[in-house]
């Protein structure tokens, strides 16, 4: 976001909070607390910033965009009771069905018993979800009965902490799955654009669920007649739902779909810029992201959609060992600067973080490296071929991002080992 902020002809000083190695490379890093609402109103009366754009999920939900502008100070993002909709997956549910937006059929439970009573009434595969915010970890799709009670009581007895105080017990969704982003003033939305993202941690779609682990864009599945009704069925239904609740939602709104035959379904609503979706839906954009983003602070979005270039993007996560477990900090990452040296090749970073001159890992997903290509198969090309370039013997990534865009039989990808750089 801030490198697609930094292309901005009206930009004036940039800053990111508290940033990274990466963001440094396009603006100026500031070591804020996001948590701290009080200092972030501080830096911004002291510095006279006309616009902040908040991208987690966390300081959406604990209110600083209300506190903000409260301050006086225009944001881009979602107030505190219209970041409930990706805050708690019961009430995106119960909202859905409300105001007669399609998703799958679901129970919430505090207690484990009557949550085990009623997946085994509804049989397997189910999903067990914690309610609250998990960092794209507190989803368990089940096979079996013992996953699913064993999901059951990890989820409400503190693996998640007060994340997983209530679960969601859902039917399974079966179709093709789609992350669509629309820009909402709280009472316009436009379509953005679309991307497919690999949320599993394995190779074949295999292992616990994670963040993501890479991306591409545009998906194929997606038409302009799919785009309507997206928008028809699901975004325009939230943004007058939300406002029947009085929550107006301003914002990017980012819909997780399942894709069927019957149409499509929520699976999720994000409200934010996914990661690592817009790492492969920013890149491709051709209009200026900045006053697109001021005008939904403001409300004052036009009815045009944005435009987007042809050429395909893909993103791949390289990840610290250990992910989506506890990672392994510190280890010394080379030839980023290798990398980027190829030609439609970016490198952003995550967690990392610099040491006189040198870069380090500091999370769990580490780095995305970004190709755009003339097609998903060309930038999937170009993308491993960058990481290739990358020394980082304790990093791992999936070698099979883009399959369903570029592989005829979904059974090539499965089975393969991790591949370490």
């Amino acid at each position: 976001m801030a490198r697609a902020c930094a292309k901005s002809p009206v930009v004036g000083n940039l800053f990111v909070a508290p940033g990274n190695p990466g963001c440094a490379a396009a603006a100026r890093t500031v070591p804020l607390n996001v948590a701290q609402h009080a200092n972030v109103i501080a830096f911004c009366q002291t510095e006279a910033i006309d616009l902040v754009v908040v991208g987690p999920e966390a300081p959406l939900v604990s209110g600083l965009i209300d506190d903000l502008i409260d301050a006086g100070i225009s944001c881009f993002g979602p107030s505190r009771n219209a970041a409930r909709l990706e805050a708690s997956k019961g009430y995106a549910k119960d909202f859905c069905r409300e105001f007669r937006i399609p998703t799958g059929d679901y129970r919430r439970f505090r207690d484990p018993k009557e949550a085990k009573k009623y997946l085994r009434s509804r049989g397997v595969p189910i999903v067990v979800k914690a309610d609250g915010l998990a960092a794209g970890k507190g989803v368990v799709v089940a096979k079996t009965f013992g996953e699913a009670e064993a999901a059951v009581d990890a989820s409400l007895c503190d693996a998640f902490g007060p994340a997983g105080a209530e679960i969601v017990v859902e039917e399974l969704l079966e179709g093709e799955e789609v992350s669509f982003f629309a820009l909402c003033d709280g009472v316009i939305a436009i379509p953005l654009d679309s991307a497919q993202d690999h949320k599993r941690v394995g190779e074949g779609d295999t292992g616990p669920n994670t963040g993501g682990m890479g991306a591409y864009s545009p998906p194929a599945i997606m038409t302009p007649e799919l785009s309507q009704r997206i928008m028809r069925e699901i975004v325009e239904p939230t943004l007058r739902g939300m406002n029947e609740r009085g929550s107006p939602f301003r914002g990017v709104l980012f819909a997780g779909l399942m894709i069927s035959e019957h149409g499509p379904k929520v699976i999720e609503f994000n409200v934010r810029f996914g990661d690592p979706e817009a790492e492969v839906i920013l890149p491709r954009l051709k209009d200026d992201l900045l006053p697109l983003l001021v005008a939904c602070a403001s409300g004052s979005l036009h009815r045009n959609p944005p435009r987007f270039c042809s050429d395909a993007a893909l993103a791949v996560v390289m990840a610290s060992r250990g992910y989506p477990g506890e990672p392994l900090r510190g280890s010394r990452i080379g030839g980023i600067e290798d990398a980027e040296a190829l030609p439609g090749v970016v490198v952003l970073h995550g967690g990392t973080r610099e040491v006189d001159g040198a870069i380090f890992s500091d999370g769990g997903r580490v780095l995305t490296v970004t190709a755009l290509g003339s097609d998903v198969a060309d930038a999937r090309k170009r993308a491993y071929a960058a990481i290739d370039r990358i020394k980082w013997r304790e990093g791992f990534f999936r070698r099979d991002i883009g399959w369903r865009a570029t592989v005829h039989d979904p059974g090539a990808a499965q089975g393969r080992a991790f591949r370490s750089p």
